[in-house]
């Protein structure tokens, strides 16, 4: 306790940086020597220095991180009591805002990046239906269900009978998996009894960390659909098939190339810059984002969506 009785309150930003590099959906992770789990960088908000809370953001995260950010947008609070229990004295509250932070390659090198998916494995769908949800989670929250109202938030969430697999839910399914003990973070936290499934369920990280990732993801997932943040994880220059890879990274399912090839031409975002790859094979046409200011945004995205039918194989 402070001096005046009450629990001292501090709040810092939370931040979940995401780039597409080699293929790969990576986000920025930081480690230190108490925790073999990861964390997401953090960083205390000044007023008395900054007067936003993104400028604070841009600042410590190009200073302590090294990586100069694209599209930023503010998440959520998170500030349920005890989510800083370890590492924090008890008269203190740790008060976290919660920023999605998109970066380019060449604007975000050195550091550890880790791969999006090796903590969410059951959110790439990209080569067909995880094995992961039928032959472990579906059981398990089946085995868990406590009433009618689990039933249907876990038949939403994860697309059962009549309803589609959402790409934008991944903050409710890891909240599914949380709440049914089947994550590593749960067992921390409530002391669960869940060792087996843990190890499958993906990497923990620290603190609340995995859960400001997955609300990162899914607004990232949603903002596709009427803004076009695509372009902030692309270089400048780039190809049609470069654009298509990247968007089923962030969606993690696959997308017919005739039918997204369409859909940009139809969107206006791009212009031809009279070049091609220098690629080995046939040498691909080279394109652009037509709007030289990124932060000049149309209110248009490219309307992607890779709905797939989540019922459980029989």
């Amino acid at each position: 306790m402070s001096d005046s009785g009450h629990t001292e309150i501090l709040i810092d930003i939370s931040t979940a940086i995401l780039r597409a590099q080699d293929g790969v959906l990576q986000f920025r992770a930081l480690e230190d020597d108490k925790s073999q789990a990861k964390r997401l960088p953090f960083g205390p908000f000044m007023p008395d220095r900054h007067r936003t809370m993104e400028i604070s953001l841009r600042q410590w995260v190009r200073e302590q991180v090294g990586v100069d950010l694209a599209h930023v947008e503010q998440l959520y609070t998170f500030a349920d009591q005890g989510r800083h229990i370890s590492g924090t004295s008890e008269d203190r509250h740790v008060v976290s805002v919660g920023y999605l932070a998109l970066a380019r390659g060449e604007d975000a090198a050195g550091g550890t990046w880790d791969n999006f998916y090796h903590y969410f494995p059951w959110e790439d769908w990209r080569h067909g239906r995880p094995d992961l949800l039928d032959e472990i989670i579906l059981p398990a929250l089946d085995k868990w269900l406590v009433d009618n109202q689990a039933a249907a938030r876990v038949r939403l969430a994860f697309g059962q009978d009549d309803a589609e697999w959402d790409e934008e839910f991944v903050l409710e399914r890891y909240e599914l998996l949380y709440e049914a003990g089947l994550v590593a973070e749960a067992a921390r936290d409530r002391r669960g009894e869940n060792d087996a499934l843990e190890q499958s369920l993906g990497a923990p990280m620290q603190l609340d960390h995995r859960r400001i990732l997955a609300t990162a993801m899914g607004r990232l997932r949603g903002k596709l659909k009427y803004r076009p943040v695509i372009f902030d994880l692309m270089p400048d220059i780039f190809t049609l098939r470069a654009l298509q890879e990247t968007t089923e990274l962030v969606i993690g399912t696959p997308l017919h190339k005739q039918n997204f090839r369409r859909l940009v031409e139809k969107s206006g975002f791009l212009e031809a810059t009279g070049e091609t790859s220098r690629a080995r094979g046939r040498p691909a046409e080279l394109f652009r984002f037509r709007h030289g200011n990124r932060a000049d945004r149309p209110l248009a995205g490219l309307r992607v969506s890779g709905g797939r039918k989540g019922t459980r194989r029989r």
